[in-house]
Protein backbone atom coordinates (compact mmCIF):
# COMPACT_ATOMS: atom_id res chain seq x y z
CA UNK A 1 0.00 0.00 0.00
CA UNK A 2 1.15 3.49 -0.85
CA UNK A 3 -2.10 5.46 -0.86
CA UNK A 4 -5.28 5.70 1.21
CA UNK A 5 -8.51 7.28 -0.04
CA UNK A 6 -11.23 8.30 2.41
CA UNK A 7 -14.87 9.15 2.04
CA UNK A 8 -15.96 12.30 3.90
CA UNK A 9 -19.40 12.07 5.53
CA UNK A 10 -19.83 9.11 7.83
CA UNK A 11 -16.17 8.17 7.45
CA UNK A 12 -13.86 11.01 8.55
CA UNK A 13 -16.57 13.46 9.64
CA UNK A 14 -20.10 13.26 10.99
CA UNK A 15 -22.85 15.84 10.52
CA UNK A 16 -24.60 17.28 13.58
CA UNK A 17 -27.94 15.91 14.72
CA UNK A 18 -31.08 17.05 12.93
CA UNK A 19 -32.38 18.76 16.06
CA UNK A 20 -29.15 20.71 16.59
CA UNK A 21 -29.14 21.64 12.89
CA UNK A 22 -32.66 23.03 13.07
CA UNK A 23 -32.08 24.78 16.38
CA UNK A 24 -28.98 26.58 15.06
CA UNK A 25 -30.90 27.93 12.08
CA UNK A 26 -33.90 28.98 14.14
CA UNK A 27 -31.64 30.76 16.64
CA UNK A 28 -29.85 32.61 13.82
CA UNK A 29 -33.21 33.73 12.43
CA UNK A 30 -34.48 34.81 15.85
CA UNK A 31 -37.35 32.33 15.74
CA UNK A 32 -38.33 30.54 18.93
CA UNK A 33 -40.18 27.22 18.98
CA UNK A 34 -41.34 25.38 22.06
CA UNK A 35 -39.21 22.33 22.74
CA UNK A 36 -41.91 19.79 21.78
CA UNK A 37 -42.59 21.55 18.45
CA UNK A 38 -38.88 21.85 17.68
CA UNK A 39 -38.42 18.15 18.37
CA UNK A 40 -41.42 17.31 16.17
CA UNK A 41 -40.09 19.40 13.27
CA UNK A 42 -36.64 17.82 13.63
CA UNK A 43 -38.14 14.34 13.48
CA UNK A 44 -40.09 15.28 10.36
CA UNK A 45 -36.99 16.68 8.67
CA UNK A 46 -35.06 13.54 9.55
CA UNK A 47 -37.78 11.31 8.12
CA UNK A 48 -37.78 13.45 4.97
CA UNK A 49 -34.01 12.92 4.59
CA UNK A 50 -33.51 16.67 4.44
CA UNK A 51 -30.16 16.80 6.26
CA UNK A 52 -27.22 16.03 3.95
CA UNK A 53 -25.03 13.46 5.65
CA UNK A 54 -27.94 12.36 7.80
CA UNK A 55 -30.59 9.70 7.33
CA UNK A 56 -31.92 8.81 3.89
CA UNK A 57 -35.56 9.69 3.12
CA UNK A 58 -38.11 7.30 4.57
CA UNK A 59 -40.21 8.00 1.48
CA UNK A 60 -38.77 9.71 -1.57
CA UNK A 61 -41.34 11.91 -3.33
CA UNK A 62 -41.80 10.86 -6.95
CA UNK A 63 -41.13 14.36 -8.22
CA UNK A 64 -37.69 14.34 -6.56
CA UNK A 65 -36.65 10.82 -7.57
CA UNK A 66 -34.52 11.80 -10.56
CA UNK A 67 -32.78 14.79 -8.99
CA UNK A 68 -32.08 12.61 -5.93
CA UNK A 69 -30.46 9.94 -8.10
CA UNK A 70 -27.96 12.41 -9.62
CA UNK A 71 -27.79 14.92 -6.77
CA UNK A 72 -24.03 14.70 -6.30
CA UNK A 73 -23.17 15.54 -9.90
CA UNK A 74 -23.47 19.32 -9.45
CA UNK A 75 -23.97 21.91 -6.75
CA UNK A 76 -27.30 22.93 -8.29
CA UNK A 77 -28.66 19.38 -8.24
CA UNK A 78 -27.47 18.84 -4.68
CA UNK A 79 -29.19 21.97 -3.42
CA UNK A 80 -32.38 21.18 -5.36
CA UNK A 81 -32.56 17.66 -3.95
CA UNK A 82 -32.08 18.57 -0.31
CA UNK A 83 -34.10 21.78 -0.22
CA UNK A 84 -36.82 19.87 -2.07
CA UNK A 85 -36.87 17.29 0.70
CA UNK A 86 -36.79 19.99 3.38
CA UNK A 87 -39.81 21.67 1.84
CA UNK A 88 -41.86 18.55 2.51
CA UNK A 89 -41.88 19.84 6.10
CA UNK A 90 -43.74 23.01 7.05
CA UNK A 91 -41.50 25.54 8.84
CA UNK A 92 -42.35 28.95 10.38
CA UNK A 93 -40.66 30.83 7.52
CA UNK A 94 -40.10 29.45 3.98
CA UNK A 95 -36.65 31.08 3.96
CA UNK A 96 -35.56 28.57 6.60
CA UNK A 97 -35.27 25.81 4.00
CA UNK A 98 -32.42 27.59 2.23
CA UNK A 99 -30.93 28.59 5.58
CA UNK A 100 -30.86 24.94 6.62
CA UNK A 101 -29.02 24.02 3.46
CA UNK A 102 -26.47 26.79 4.05
CA UNK A 103 -25.98 25.67 7.65
CA UNK A 104 -25.02 22.13 6.69
CA UNK A 105 -22.08 23.47 4.64
CA UNK A 106 -20.57 25.30 7.61
CA UNK A 107 -17.64 23.75 9.52
CA UNK A 108 -19.64 24.15 12.74
CA UNK A 109 -22.13 21.55 11.48
CA UNK A 110 -19.45 18.84 11.26
CA UNK A 111 -17.29 16.97 13.76
CA UNK A 112 -14.35 14.72 12.93
CA UNK A 113 -14.57 11.19 14.28
CA UNK A 114 -12.54 10.91 17.50
CA UNK A 115 -9.73 8.88 15.90
CA UNK A 116 -9.57 10.77 12.58
CA UNK A 117 -6.59 12.92 13.57
CA UNK A 118 -4.70 9.95 15.02
CA UNK A 119 -5.16 7.89 11.87
CA UNK A 120 -4.34 10.70 9.44
CA UNK A 121 -1.25 11.58 11.49
CA UNK A 122 -0.17 7.94 11.51
CA UNK A 123 -0.52 7.70 7.74
CA UNK A 124 1.47 10.90 7.22
CA UNK A 125 4.25 9.68 9.52
CA UNK A 126 4.48 6.44 7.54
CA UNK A 127 4.74 8.25 4.23
CA UNK A 128 1.32 7.42 2.77
CA UNK A 129 -0.43 9.71 0.33
CA UNK A 130 -3.99 10.54 1.35
CA UNK A 131 -6.98 11.57 -0.73
CA UNK A 132 -10.61 12.39 0.02
CA UNK A 133 -13.15 11.11 -2.52
CA UNK A 134 -16.65 12.35 -1.78
CA UNK A 135 -20.09 12.38 -3.34
CA UNK A 136 -21.00 15.95 -2.48
CA UNK A 137 -22.41 19.16 -3.92
CA UNK A 138 -20.17 21.76 -2.26
CA UNK A 139 -16.56 22.46 -1.32
CA UNK A 140 -15.70 20.58 1.87
CA UNK A 141 -12.11 21.86 2.07
CA UNK A 142 -13.05 24.61 4.58
CA UNK A 143 -14.40 21.94 6.92
CA UNK A 144 -11.03 20.17 6.94
CA UNK A 145 -9.18 23.47 7.42
CA UNK A 146 -11.41 24.60 10.29
CA UNK A 147 -10.88 21.32 12.12
CA UNK A 148 -7.12 21.21 11.52
CA UNK A 149 -7.10 18.18 9.18
CA UNK A 150 -6.40 19.82 5.83
CA UNK A 151 -2.64 19.43 6.22
CA UNK A 152 -2.99 15.64 6.16
CA UNK A 153 -4.84 15.49 2.82
CA UNK A 154 -2.91 15.53 -0.45
CA UNK A 155 -5.86 15.65 -2.85
CA UNK A 156 -9.61 16.21 -2.81
CA UNK A 157 -11.76 14.62 -5.51
CA UNK A 158 -15.34 15.86 -5.18
CA UNK A 159 -18.15 14.54 -7.35
CA UNK A 160 -19.70 17.91 -8.15
CA UNK A 161 -16.38 19.22 -9.50
CA UNK A 162 -16.18 16.35 -12.00
CA UNK A 163 -19.83 15.67 -12.82
CA UNK A 164 -19.38 12.04 -11.79
CA UNK A 165 -20.46 10.34 -8.58
CA UNK A 166 -19.45 7.14 -6.84
CA UNK A 167 -19.67 4.20 -7.52
CA UNK A 168 -18.59 5.27 -11.02
CA UNK A 169 -14.96 4.10 -11.27
CA UNK A 170 -14.05 7.30 -13.11
CA UNK A 171 -14.08 9.27 -9.86
CA UNK A 172 -11.63 6.86 -8.26
CA UNK A 173 -9.50 6.98 -11.41
CA UNK A 174 -9.25 10.76 -11.03
CA UNK A 175 -8.20 10.34 -7.41
CA UNK A 176 -5.50 7.80 -8.18
CA UNK A 177 -4.16 9.98 -11.00
CA UNK A 178 -4.08 13.04 -8.71
CA UNK A 179 -1.98 11.09 -6.23
CA UNK A 180 0.12 9.25 -8.83
CA UNK A 181 -1.15 6.04 -7.25
CA UNK A 182 -1.49 2.53 -8.60
CA UNK A 183 -5.04 1.39 -7.70
CA UNK A 184 -3.64 -2.02 -6.80
CA UNK A 185 -1.63 -0.32 -4.05
CA UNK A 186 -4.52 1.86 -2.86
CA UNK A 187 -6.97 1.43 0.02
CA UNK A 188 -10.42 3.03 -0.16
CA UNK A 189 -12.12 3.64 3.21
CA UNK A 190 -15.81 4.46 3.31
CA UNK A 191 -19.16 3.80 4.95
CA UNK A 192 -21.28 3.09 1.85
CA UNK A 193 -20.86 -0.39 0.41
CA UNK A 194 -22.35 0.53 -2.93
CA UNK A 195 -20.78 3.94 -3.50
CA UNK A 196 -17.35 3.37 -1.94
CA UNK A 197 -17.27 -0.22 -3.12
CA UNK A 198 -16.97 1.12 -6.67
CA UNK A 199 -13.23 1.49 -6.09
CA UNK A 200 -12.88 -2.29 -6.24
CA UNK A 201 -13.52 -2.15 -9.99
CA UNK A 202 -10.10 -0.52 -10.39
CA UNK A 203 -8.37 -3.08 -8.17
CA UNK A 204 -8.37 -1.00 -4.98
CA UNK A 205 -8.73 -2.72 -1.65
CA UNK A 206 -11.88 -1.46 0.10
CA UNK A 207 -12.49 -1.21 3.85
CA UNK A 208 -15.84 -0.21 5.32
CA UNK A 209 -16.63 1.63 8.55
CA UNK A 210 -20.00 2.03 10.25
CA UNK A 211 -21.97 5.23 9.64
CA UNK A 212 -22.63 6.08 13.29
CA UNK A 213 -22.70 9.23 15.42
CA UNK A 214 -19.17 10.26 16.36
CA UNK A 215 -19.66 9.44 20.03
CA UNK A 216 -20.74 5.90 19.13
CA UNK A 217 -17.69 5.19 16.95
CA UNK A 218 -14.60 6.29 18.88
CA UNK A 219 -12.10 4.01 17.16
CA UNK A 220 -13.66 2.81 13.91
CA UNK A 221 -10.83 4.21 11.77
CA UNK A 222 -7.92 2.73 13.71
CA UNK A 223 -7.96 -0.62 11.83
CA UNK A 224 -6.82 1.35 8.77
CA UNK A 225 -3.34 1.64 10.28
CA UNK A 226 -3.18 -2.12 10.68
CA UNK A 227 -4.42 -2.74 7.14
CA UNK A 228 -1.73 -0.61 5.51
CA UNK A 229 1.05 -2.16 7.63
Amino acid sequence: MTTVLFDFSGTLFRIESTERWLRAVLDAAGIALAAPELAEKARALEAAGALPGGAAPVRLPEELAEVWRVRDQSSELHRAAYTGLSRQVSLPDPALHDALYERHMSPAAWSPYPDALEVLTGLRERGFRVGVVSNIGWDLRPVFRAHGLDGYVDAYVLSYEHGVQKPDPRLFTVACAALDADPRNTLMVGDDRRADGGAAALGCTVHFVDHLPAADRPDGLRPVLDLVG
